[in-house]
């Protein structure tokens, strides 16, 4: 999926003696920007990278008007964005079978 959009995006990753956190931005509109495939390091996560790495993001686009990350419906996922400052704004229904070749699985389910 990535592949789908990474030329027109900007890339960000966050090194700390290794590569810990990723993702990239989109320009969705005027003013309009969405983060996308934004990942942590499995051996890294819940330390804080992807933490960092959002609020690098909001001081880079400082001059944006609205910043969108694309999540799916995860008791993981939702409470960490929703910590990072993001609120509830829409839902493409069934975007991420209909995008994605594979299942995407958490804690060992889908």
């Amino acid at each position: 999926m990535i592949e789908t959009y990474i030329e027109s995006g900007d890339m960000f990753v966050l090194i700390d003696e290794g590569v810990k956190a990723e993702c990239v931005v989109t320009r969705e509109g005027p003013g309009v920007y969405e983060i996308k495939n934004i990942a942590t390091s499995p051996a890294f996560q819940k330390q804080g990278y992807a933490r960092r790495l959002i609020d690098y993001l909001y001081t880079y686009y400082k001059h944006c008007q609205i910043i969108y990350v694309g999540i799916r419906d995860s008791a993981v996922i939702i409470p960490f964005h929703e910590s990072c400052g993001f609120h509830k704004s829409h839902r493409l229904k069934n975007y991420f079978i209909q995008h994605y070749d594979h299942p995407i699985f958490e804690g060992g389910s889908n």
